[in-house]
């Protein structure tokens, strides 16, 4: 209730300072918040969002469904391996600090100019989030506890599945939530390039059009996606890391 509380408290912030903004500057590209979510409306009743809102969940899907098990995987064999680390902490290290989005004009050339780029790209942002994440947090396990388990008779697999995984899940959720940020910020770049469909590409053609009203209105939907997404992993959260017994 706490969190609903404050999530409705964020909303009239930033509704009213929506208004007090657009009633300041008084111009067309900032119409105020009732009619944008008018026009959202419109648009989504109308069947001329929905195609593009469904084109953007469909990539986002893939990339992060592309990209987990990978980046897990090697996470966890780079944190619990000495000698795997000591070939892949250098690679990650280096790819994960150079912004991703440059690697968009590289995707296109290799994959060409369909959905197959866009997918490879926040694959490839989600990949490089979890996998540092999930190395660097198995890294951090206190050695002591791991050698206490393997005294007491655990095998490999019981360590992993009753010591590793719940030590580093909530690290790796919040990971999770902001490589969604990430690439939902990218979705958008690359969506703008080489595309007519997702929110990105509306939101572009609508402001070519100078229809600014059905612009912001989509640049509503894409943010409203974000916080979706943010709110389903939370609530992942809170039933996978139960046994930690916060309540907030």
């Amino acid at each position: 209730m706490r969190r609903l509380w404050g999530l409705v408290g964020a909303l009239v912030f930033v509704a009213g300072t929506w208004a007090l903004a657009a009633a300041a500057v008084a111009r067309p590209f900032l119409p105020g918040p009732g009619e944008t979510l008018g026009q959202l409306g419109t648009l989504v009743a109308s069947g001329a969002l929905v195609p593009h809102l469904t084109a953007s969940l469909t990539r986002l899907a893939w990339g992060v469904a592309l990209s987990l098990v990978p980046a897990l995987g090697l996470g966890l064999a780079a944190g619990l391996s000495p000698r795997t680390d000591a070939v892949v902490r250098p690679l990650l290290y280096l790819l994960h600090p150079i912004p991703k989005v440059v690697f968009l004009p590289l995707f296109f050339l290799f994959l060409g100019l369909g959905d197959e780029p866009k997918v490879g790209l926040i694959a490839f942002i989600v990949f490089s989030q979890l996998a540092v994440t999930t190395r660097d947090a198995v890294y951090r396990l206190p050695g002591e506890l791991l050698d206490q388990m393997r005294i007491l008779g655990a095998r490999r697999r019981d360590l992993l599945v009753d010591v590793v995984v719940p030590g580093i899940l909530p690290e790796v959720l919040s990971a999770l939530k902001i490589a969604l940020g990430t690439s939902i910020a990218v979705l958008y770049f690359a969506e703008s390039f080489a595309s007519v469909s997702g929110l990105g590409w509306f939101i572009t053609d609508a402001w070519s059009r100078v229809d600014y009203l059905s612009m912001n209105a989509a640049i509503v939907a894409l943010a409203l996606v974000g916080l979706a997404l943010l709110a389903l992993v939370d609530t992942l959260a809170a039933w996978a890391c139960r046994w930690q017994g916060r309540s907030r």
